[in-house]
């Protein structure tokens, strides 16, 4: 995109997010992908990336524990990951404009870049991080929630299979399946089961019910809050 036409559009994105467009040159750093700063010998937007995910995590969280107080620690995990998933950021980055933005080097632009979810999800937590550096985290928030919180599913019947979760998040972080055990107790006509759900060999989540879907769903849900706590704290 011509250099004039692509700062009117970083002017436009700095208006949605409710700052200056002084900041322009200050956030126009979170766009820039590691393919182009090799072309160019210059700064990428990886270390924005790296704070714009704590940045995004907090701020989600924050909201999450003030929007729904009666929310278990599981469905609160369950939610916040379905908010600051790549394919929600990359949503919001599409809608946004992030593709037209970004700078990309000439191979990676050539393959598509512009359009990969894990690219423009990059860049959106490194224009978070920029924005919370010039603007402060107020800015940030109100950003995240009327841009983003506020398009994304995460409501309780889009993310009610715990299973489904688990398996998602041990696959992309821990390129393993989550196992099960199962154990009966009680005559047949009042059977109650207990599943045990172990990662890489670690008990992490236990759950008890009528059935052994049931069961192994509460499992997936304790087990799944686990792994999201210690995701976020690293």
């Amino acid at each position: 995109m011509p250099g004039e036409k692509r700062r009117g559009r970083l002017r436009a994105l700095l208006e949605n997010a409710g700052v200056s467009a002084a900041l322009l040159e200050r956030v126009d750093a979170a766009f820039v992908h590691p393919s182009a700063a090799r072309e160019r010998d210059t700064s990428s937007n990886e270390r924005l990336e790296f704070l714009g995910d704590a940045v995004l995590g907090f701020t989600v969280a924050r909201w999450l524990y003030v929007s729904f107080p009666d929310d278990s620690e599981g469905l609160l995990a369950r939610r916040k990951a379905a908010i600051v998933s790549d394919l929600a950021l990359a949503a919001s980055a599409r809608r946004l404009g992030f593709s037209d933005l970004v700078e990309l080097g000439t191979g990676e632009r050539a393959s598509g870049g512009a359009q990969r979810s894990s690219i423009l999800a990059d860049a959106f937590e490194a224009f978070l991080a920029a924005l919370y550096l010039h603007a402060g985290m107020d800015a940030v928030a109100q950003f995240v929630e009327r841009m983003h919180i506020g398009h994304t599913d995460f409501s309780a019947e889009a993310i009610l299979d715990p299973k489904t979760s688990l398996q998602e998040f041990t696959q992309q972080h821990y390129a393993c399946m989550p196992r099960y055990r199962e154990e009966g107790q009680g005559p047949d006509h009042q059977r109650r089961f207990t599943s045990f759900v172990c990662v890489k060999g670690e008990l992490l989540g236990t759950g008890s019910g009528v059935s052994k879907k049931a069961a192994q769903q509460e499992a997936a849900a304790q087990a799944f809050a686990v792994l999201h706590s210690r995701q976020g704290s690293v």
